[in-house]
């Protein structure tokens, strides 16, 4: 439902949006190791890295200025930030409990002379600024490494603003 602002407000907000952005969340994507994949803290919402997976299966390998183009690189960094937003939904159940995004990490492979690594990680942020609005901007670092987990190109790791549970007084006997 529109609020007086023209943004939508109540439950199922983000469902919508992802839908008229034609967007649809992917399973969330299970640990590769020996961690947990989300954890939140009073109103943050901590999520591991997400990689570029579809399906269960690294969607893009390689590095950038070498096996891929930065096409290539923001289309992984946009399914890493999809894979992070189904995560997110699964921790929290609902969606519609995130407020925004506080900071975004792109870490991606790339040659040491692929200096387009701002290019690359549009592909997060404008997914981010397409779901949350432009006036509910993100701090971001990115950064190039020799090499990521299982190939990846590249690797997305979040901050959220999340509205915490409320919590019921316990009854009385």
């Amino acid at each position: 439902m529109p609020a007086p602002d023209g943004k939508t407000s109540g439950r199922g907000r983000f469902a919508s949006r992802l839908g008229e952005l034609g967007v649809a969340l992917p399973a969330p994507p299970t640990p590769l190791g020996a961690y947990v994949e989300s954890s939140d803290a009073g109103a943050l919402l901590f999520l591991s890295g997400t990689l570029p997976v579809v399906n269960g299966k690294l969607a893009l390998s390689g590095r950038l200025g070498e096996d891929l183009s930065v096409q290539q690189g923001q289309e992984a960094a946009r399914l890493a930030s999809l894979n992070a937003l189904a995560l997110a939904k699964e921790h929290l159940g609902d969606l519609d409990r995130l407020k925004r995004l506080l900071k975004l990490t792109v870490l991606m492979a790339s040659t040491e002379q692929f200096v387009e690594h701002a290019q690359v990680a549009d592909g997060a942020s404008n997914l981010f600024v397409q779901l949350f609005g432009p006036d509910n901007g993100h701090v971001r670092l990115v950064y190039g490494v020799q090499s990521l987990p299982v190939g990846a190109p590249v690797v997305v790791d979040v901050i959220f603003e999340i509205e915490p549970l409320t919590s019921r007084p316990p009854d009385n006997p």
